[in-house]
């Protein structure tokens, strides 16, 4: 007997055809052929560990970043 998903359709997903070029296919280096998903992650990766500390954390990180702005203005 012939499954359901095979009648409509939903078979080729599983076969040779599927295979091709879909989401599984390997990438030449292991990467991800999107040059600027690095950068995306990388900014995603950042607002998600910021958010994730506790308030005080993030005070002491504001004002940390403010006094190296000042010290950088200073030195140049």
């Amino acid at each position: 007997m012939i499954s359901p998903m095979v009648e409509y359709g939903g078979g080729i997903n599983n076969g040779p055809a599927g295979q091709v070029g879909g989401a599984g296919a390997p990438h030449v280096g292991g990467s991800s052929p999107d040059l600027f998903t690095s950068a995306g992650n990388a900014v995603n990766d950042a607002v998600n560990t910021v958010t994730a500390l506790p308030f005080e954390m993030q005070v002491l990180l504001i004002v940390v970043v403010f006094l190296g702005l000042i010290v950088l203005r200073r030195a140049f």
